[in-house]
C-alpha cells in the first residue's frame, strides 16, 4: 500500500419532507437498551469541553486553503490520541484498535475500532474532518482560534464544522474503551483529513477508500457526521462550477457601432442558457419526497473583466457561477447539455437579441464574430440517502428519542466525498449537531446542549443495532 502508519503519534504519552414516512425500528429489549445506556451514560460535558478547547486552539493551523494554507491535521490527531490511547490495544491494554494512516506529511487520518462479538456486524461514524475553513480574526467578534464559552454557546472556528464532531465522537469511543460493553456490533470511527478543499487529492477518505481500508464498513450503516441542526440530512446537491468566457471587440464607447460588446453578449447568452437549463432540468418529483428546499439551479455568482476606462468597451469578460443539482439528475448529462447550448449559440450568434440600434455580435466587414466558451471546474454529485435502509430507520428513531422529534431535511448544499462512498456500496446516512446558520460563517459557534443530544443519538443508534 502507498501509505505510511505514523508510529510517533501512536506511541505518544430545515425543511420537513412533505411525503416522507419512516417506520420505527423495533425498540431494543430493555436489557440491551439499559445496558448500553448505563455503560455509555450521558456526554461528560467537562471532558468534552476540555478536549474541544484543545482542538479549537489548533484551528489556526488546520485552515484549508491551498496553496497558502495547508492544514496540519496531525495537530488534531495528537489530542484525539491523548484521549483514546489509554484505552487502546497499543499502549493501554484496552479494547480500542487505533490506526493512524498518513498519505502526506502532517496530514493524518485516524481509524478507531471498538470490536464487537459478532463477525461482520458493524456500524461506523465517519466524516468528522480535522480541517477547517479560513477565518479572519478582524471580522470576528471574538478570537476564532481559541474557544470561548457564552452560556450554552461554544464559540470558535470549527465548533460546528467540524471539530465539535471530532470531539463528540472521540468522547463516544473513549467511553466505549473505558466501559467495555459487550456489544455484538463493532463500532468504528473514522476521523478524516482534507474535507474542506479537494484540490489536493489522495489525502483523506478518498485515499482510504482507494486502499480498501474502509471496505468492511459496507457491512453496516455508515453515519457521516458533518451536517447540522440535529436532524437526519437525507439529501444533498451536486455542484458544477462553471465559467462563461465571452469575447467581443474592444473599441471606444463613443463608436459603439464598431465594437462587439462582450457584456451585452454575455448577459443575453446567459439568459438563454438558463432558460434552456430550467426547461431540461425542471423540479423533479422526488424532490418533494426528500423535502428539498430548492430544485436544481443554475446561476451566476461572479463577474470579471480585464479592466480599462469607462469610455472603453472591453475585449472580453467572464461570468462565473455554479449549478446546484439535486441527486435525481446526472452531473455528466448537465455538462453535456451546457456544452450543447453554447455550441448552438455560437452557430447562431447573429440571432441572439441585441440591445439598442447599433448593438451587434457580428461585424461582417471585418469577418469578426463574438464568441462564447464555457468551462468547468471539478464537479461533484449529490446524494439521496436510502430511505429503506436499517441505518435510516435507526437514525430517525434515535433522533426522535434524543431530540423529541424527527424532521429529515434535504439541501442543495454539497457534501463532497459521500456520493463516492455511496457509489462504492456504503449505506451512507448523514447527521450533525452543529448549527447550519454558522457553517463557514464568521462568529461560528455550536450549542453544548445540541452536542449532548447528539451523543444520545449515537448511543441510541448503538442500542437499536444490537437487536
Amino acid at each position: 500500500m502507498n501509505f505510511t502508519q505514523s508510529s510517533s503519534l501512536v506511541n505518544r504519552e430545515p425543511t420537513t419532507p412533505n411525503s416522507l414516512r419512516f417506520s420505527q425500528s423495533p425498540n431494543p429489549t430493555p436489557m440491551v437498551a439499559s445496558a448500553v445506556k448505563e455503560n455509555l451514560g450521558d456526554l461528560n460535558k467537562d471532558s468534552f469541553i476540555t478536549l474541544l478547547t484543545k482542538l479549537i486552539g489548533e484551528s489556526k493551523y488546520v485552515q484549508n486553503n491551498p496553496p497558502d494554507l495547508i492544514p496540519e491535521e496531525d495537530r488534531i490527531v495528537r489530542h484525539v490520541l491523548d484521549s483514546l490511547l489509554p484505552y487502546s490495544t497499543a499502549t493501554g491494554g484496552g479494547p480500542l484498535v487505533v490506526n493512524h494512516v498518513t498519505y502526506k506529511p502532517n496530514r493524518g487520518n485516524l481509524i478507531v475500532e471498538f470490536p464487537g462479538t459478532e463477525p461482520g456486524k458493524i456500524l461506523s461514524f465517519v466524516g468528522m474532518h480535522m480541517d477547517v475553513v479560513t477565518a479572519n480574526p478582524a471580522e470576528w467578534d471574538f478570537d476564532p482560534f481559541s474557544m470561548s464559552i457564552d452560556g450554552d454557546k461554544l464559540r470558535g472556528r470549527g465548533t460546528t464544522d467540524c471539530l465539535g464532531h471530532v470531539a463528540l465522537v472521540t468522547e463516544l469511543m473513549k467511553n466505549l474503551g473505558r466501559t467495555k460493553p459487550k456489544l455484538k456490533s463493532t463500532v468504528v470511527a473514522v476521523f478524516i483529513a482534507s474535507e474542506e478543499n479537494s484540490s489536493i487529492p489522495g489525502v483523506g477518505v478518498d485515499a482510504l477508500v482507494k486502499d480498501r481500508l474502509l471496505d468492511k464498513l459496507k457491512n453496516g450503516p455508515l453515519f457521516w457526521i458533518d451536517t447540522a441542526d440535529k436532524q437526519p440530512c437525507i439529501g444533498t446537491g451536486g455542484m458544477i462550477p462553471w465559467k462563461l468566457h465571452v469575447t467581443g471587440k474592444l473599441f471606444h464607447s463613443g463608436l459603439a457601432h464598431k465594437a462587439i460588446n462582450p457584456f451585452e453578449l454575455a448577459m443575453e447568452t446567459l439568459k438563454e442558457i438558463q432558460t434552456r437549463f430550467y426547461k431540461d432540468f425542471p423540479p423533479h418529483s422526488k424532490e418533494e419526497i426528500y423535502g428539498f428546499a430548492t430544485p436544481s439551479t443554475m446561476k451566476p455568482t461572479q463577474w470579471s473583466y480585464p479592466g480599462g476606462g469607462i469610455n472603453q468597451i472591453p475585449l472580453d469578460c467572464t461570468i462565473s457561477g455554479d449549478v446546484r443539482l439535486t441527486p435525481f439528475y446526472n452531473v455528466a448529462d448537465v455538462i453535456k447539455k451546457l456544452n450543447e447550448y453554447v455550441e448552438d449559440l455560437n452557430k447562431n450568434i447573429d440571432k441572439i437579441p441585441t440591445r439598442g440600434p447599433v448593438s451587434k455580435y457580428v461585424l461582417p466587414d471585418e469577418n469578426l464574430r463574438g464568441r462564447i466558451e464555457i468551462s468547468f471546474d471539478e464537479a461533484s454529485s449529490g446524494v439521496a440517502c436510502n430511505l429503506e435502509s436499517r441505518g435510516f430507520h435507526v437514525l430517525c428513531q434515535a433522533t426522535k428519542d434524543a431530540v423529541g422529534h424527527v424532521k429529515p431535511y434535504s439541501i442543495t448544499g454539497t457534501l463532497p466525498l459521500i456520493r463516492e462512498l455511496q457509489d462504492e456500496g456504503f449505506d451512507v446516512q448523514t447527521a450533525g449537531y452543529g448549527l447550519m446558520a454558522t457553517y463557514h460563517a464568521k462568529n461560528e459557534y455550536c450549542l453544548l446542549s445540541d452536542m449532548c443530544q447528539g451523543y444520545k443519538v449515537f448511543t441510541g443508534i448503538i442500542a437499536q443495532l444490537e437487536e
